[in-house]
């Protein structure tokens, strides 16, 4: 699955609680470690690295029209391929997402851990609810100007496109972010996401260039996946309306899930161009995991209204936005 640049609650670490201090101080160590892009080592890898890091911040604020910060111009070592771990959970038998809430952005629903430890204990926490519950790896976040952003290690080895999105969506969020509305937020985040990235690299690359084709292509195969998911979520949703028991109401959930998983493994080779999506056929899928999509990928007409306005124009379409949901 690709990455999940998602907005964390760190904005909120310092107001409120234990979990706050702990996860506080893990990410303070972050930034106290963060050192200025130019004094990566010289080598060719991180000279490319670097220039790559200005001309998307530079797109990102000319071209696209997002707040003017000083996030992605510092960078951390660290020793893993990912960030933190996030925590979200959902009933069993309906999408009723679990929500937290926080001082400053409002209820969410998810909770980020910095330590494996820390999010095992959300866990056994959660199946005491009798939720079902999902955790995955991020790889970036947006402390909504509270803090500058830096870049991670790991991220030198992420293609352009890859690269691109990630910074355009956490952008996004720094320069618009609507309290108590983490869907709409996140829906906004992945659309000028996707949509800034593929600007960028039909500018920068041009649209017969390999770096465009891959992708593309991973974008064909990812849209097809999320419709799938989609689908499967809208299946479940007329099986949790039945007039039927609870129990009887996770039986069918379970049979559905078996049998889309089915239909997945027999058509994928029509379906995708590459192996990437295969270990949907063997996964554990719960209402955690299709609510996260339906977190992501929701139909929102509002934002593909006022991008078609904007007539695809950026900074045209950010001062719609503005106009129309920030108040």
């Amino acid at each position: 699955m690709k990455y999940a640049p998602l907005l964390l609650i760190i904005a909120s670490l310092l107001l409120s609680g234990c979990y706050t201090i702990k996860q506080g101080f893990t990410f303070l160590g972050y930034l106290r470690k963060a050192a200025s892009l130019e004094k990566l080592s010289p080598s060719e890898e991180n000279r490319q690295f670097v220039e790559r890091i200005a001309d998307i911040r530079s797109f990102v604020v000319n071209e696209l029209g997002l707040k003017n910060t000083k996030n992605y111009t510092r960078y951390v070592e660290i020793d893993r391929d990912y960030l933190a771990l996030v925590v979200s959970a959902s009933a069993k038998d309906s999408f009723s997402p679990h929500l937290w809430r926080f001082p400053i952005i409002g209820a969410v629903p998810y909770k980020g851990f910095f330590e494996e430890e820390d999010a095992r204990l959300e866990v056994e926490k959660l199946k005491r609810e009798d939720l079902d519950i999902l955790v995955r790896r991020v790889d970036a976040f947006s402390t909504l100007g509270w803090f500058q952003d830096p870049l991670y290690s790991y991220m030198k080895k992420y293609p352009v496109h890859r690269l691109a999105d990630l910074i355009i969506h956490e952008s996004l969020h720094a320069t618009i972010y609507l309290k108590g509305e983490s869907q709409f937020n996140e829906e906004l985040g992945e659309f000028v996401g996707k949509k800034g990235a593929q600007l960028y690299m039909e500018t920068r690359f041009g649209v017969n260039s390999p770096e465009y084709r891959e992708m593309m292509d991973e974008a064909a195969d990812e849209e097809t996946f999320v419709a799938f998911i989609l689908a499967l979520a809208r299946e479940l949703e007329g099986v949790y309306a039945t007039d039927v028991s609870r129990a009887e109401k996770l039986v069918l959930k379970e049979e559905t899930i078996r049998a889309a998983q089915n239909r997945f493994l027999a058509d994928y080779s029509s379906l995708f161009k590459s192996e990437r999506y295969r270990f949907f056929a063997d996964l554990q899928v719960n209402n955690a995991y299709l609510e996260l999509f339906r977190l992501y990928h929701g139909t929102n007409s509002l934002i593909e209204d006022l991008f078609e306005q904007a007539a695809g124009d950026f900074p045209s379409f950010i001062a719609l936005i503005h106009a129309s949901r920030v108040r």
